[in-house]
């Protein structure tokens, strides 16, 4: 960074004012200061009811235009770099507020200010799980900040300093521009819930349906963290009966890596699937639908299609016309979704996949922009930020109806479909482990996912080995999310454990027409699934604090045990009349239950009886 950057921000951070909580009420009176720094910059402070809630220094780069705009409780900014090598830069105070939103992370904190970020770019990319890259944070003084469509975005978050800064550049992974610019909205309103409805209303969107009931009510079962790549028609079969010998339900079965040819053939290996369409009948005629792991990639080795598109031009290019890249199953070539051609071509190849072989649906992986070859050049107008190819993946493969699932999200909330948290890893910790699926479950709320496909139950198993403890408390944090997800199986380990997990895998099935019910009322008003606990009472410092509990909609608490060799927790309960389901006796909230007691066959719920 130049030093004349690091000197403004330096100058700018030392006169930000510290911001306060503001009254919470409706209606508050919003205005907006702006008076000139040193170097350039311009200081802002916005206030809220006469108290300030934003600071923030706005790069101004010399005589580059800013312009600044208000719009009821909004205001918007836009600035245009003067030349194409100009950096843009404005950083804003995150005072004593709670943030939330941002990213998918590997490490998924909350709230948000937790995190830390330096001169990040923001696209969606398989580094660090970021899986969903939507520009959105919102505070608990009732501010919410929302980057534009195109911007080539960078982010610093507490890089030095509890600030979060917007920066927009000429710079990898965004193709060459002539120039960079800047646009965002920052607006106010009475508190979190209040600004985060309206956010739902004018930039996030909402779901125009939701999944497939069966999918919510029932438990999916893949073959992957089992079995990973050791599957053929034998081992599909054994697993399908096992689950039915043990009385467990399904929604569907997915068959997962190594089922191809070659990756990309969208061909079965016969020497694996000698008949899928006989398997398939067998499967069905036991209660099952047939799902099956799928991917944009085509490896290079793949013939003749690889050949094939590569002719018709179907692949997604690099700047120097390379069509080549490398992605965790070896070298190949990305499918380009924003070329309709191309997705056309890739659509029709699946439909005649599903109707030769039965298959119901499928399980759709990867979309990052990451695996594309860098620097990718893509067939849309708006060329700097490349994560229009994940929307356009996902709108493409979202024809395939409520069945399916991805793990990828970019500007499509508004899409009837499960979005998987990425792949988490079999521990109990930060580390992509057991804590971060609360976590996670909250940040892709927040940001407009509320249908939330958690990842199997007990991870992926990527090294590590899943106990029986692990297990039994991943699926209890799951009950109350919106589907439960198996691969590793209950009778791995011993008859308690089947015990247990019939018990959850039925209390989820109990609850299931109250998920349904309030998926449907995600698509009227685009209200969370499991919104964090201040939900109810955005007001509340502690709620505002919670990262180990959640909601199911507004009258059900859930306070999961998260760690390990642990059979109590402290519960927070805000405002209202909880029923402890547990317990079977009434709390009155706010209050702290501590050292409540939690045994391993047991979930601590809550359900309020009144506000």
């Amino acid at each position: 960074m130049e030093l004349r950057l690091v000197l403004q921000i330096a100058l700018c951070l030392l006169v930000l004012a510290t911001v306060t909580n503001a009254l919470p009420r409706r209606n508050p009176s919003v205005s907006i200061d702006i008076f000139p720094g040193l170097l350039g910059n311009r200081y802002i402070t916005i206030k809220k009811d006469g108290t300030t809630v934003v600071t923030g220094c706005l790069d101004h780069n010399s005589h580059t235009h800013l312009s600044i705009e208000r719009d009821g409780s909004c205001t918007h900014f836009s600035q245009t770099a003067e030349t194409a090598s100009d950096v843009l830069e404005h950083c804003f105070d995150l005072g004593d507020a709670h943030w939330f939103g941002g990213p998918e992370q590997f490490y998924q904190y909350w709230p948000v200010e937790k995190d830390m970020f330096a001169d990040y770019s923001y696209v969606t990319k398989q580094q660090d799980n970021q899986g969903i890259a939507e520009p959105y944070w919102l505070n608990s003084d009732g501010v919410y900040f929302h980057v534009d469509d195109g911007v080539p975005l960078f982010i610093d978050l507490n890089n030095g300093n509890k600030s979060l800064c917007f920066k927009a550049k000429n710079a990898a992974p965004y193709p060459p521009t002539t120039i960079p610019f800047l646009n965002y909205s920052i607006c106010t309103y009475a508190d979190a819930r209040e600004a985060h409805e309206h956010a739902i209303q004018t930039v996030l969107g909402k779901p125009t349906g939701y999944p497939d009931e069966r999918m919510i009510k029932h438990p999916i079962w893949s073959t992957w963290a089992r079995y990973k790549k050791d599957v053929n028609e034998s081992v599909v079969l054994a697993f399908a009966e096992e689950i039915v010998s043990n009385g467990f339900n399904n929604s569907q079965l997915e068959i997962d890596d190594d089922w191809e040819v070659c990756y990309g053939a969208l061909t079965f290996r016969e020497s694996k699937f000698p008949n899928m369409k006989n398997l398939t009948d067998t499967l069905k005629a036991m209660g099952f639908r047939v799902t099956l792991w799928v991917h944009p990639f085509i490896n290079l080795d793949c013939e003749p299609w690889h050949s094939e598109a590569l002719e018709k031009g179907y692949f997604v290019k690099n700047l120097d016309g390379s069509v080549n890249s490398s992605w965790w199953n070896g070298a190949g070539s990305v499918i380009d979704f924003t070329n309709p051609e191309a997705a056309e071509w890739y659509v029709n190849r699946l439909k005649q996949l599903q109707e030769e072989n039965g298959i119901d649906s499928f399980k759709f992986d990867a979309g990052e922009t990451s695996w594309l070859p860098q620097l990718p050049v893509l067939n849309a107008t708006d060329i700097q930020n490349p994560s229009i190819y994940t929307t356009s993946y996902v709108n493409t493969v979202s024809q395939f109806g409520p069945m399916i699932e991805v793990r990828v999200g970019q500007r499509s909330q508004n899409l009837p479909i499960f979005v998987r948290m990425l792949d988490k890893d079999t521990r109990w910790n930060w580390n992509n482990g057991l804590k971060t699926l609360v976590s996670t479950l909250l940040v892709m709320n927040m940001v407009g996912y509320p249908l939330v496909l958690p990842d199997m139950i007990g991870g992926n198993g990527y090294g590590d080995i899943v106990t029986k403890e692990l297990f039994i408390r991943w699926l209890q944090v799951n009950v109350f999310m919106p589907s439960l997800q198996y691969s590793y199986v209950p009778w791995d380990f011993d008859d308690e454990t089947i015990a247990i997990c019939k018990k959850f895998t039925d209390l989820h099935a109990q609850y299931a027409d109250k998920i349904i019910e309030l998926a449907a009322k995600a698509t009227v008003d685009g209200s969370p699934i499991n919104p964090p606990i201040w939900w109810v009472d955005p007001t509340d410092e502690e709620a505002l604090a919670m990262n180990t509990e959640f909601l199911l909609g507004e009258d059900i608490l859930v306070a999961p045990i998260l760690d390990i060799y642990t059979v109590s927790r402290d519960i927070y309960l805000p405002k209202g009349q909880w029923r402890d389901e547990l317990r079977s006796e009434t709390v009155t909230g706010p209050i702290t239950l501590s050292n409540y007691s939690v045994g391993l066959d047991e979930l601590a719920y809550f359900t309020r009886v009144s506000a």
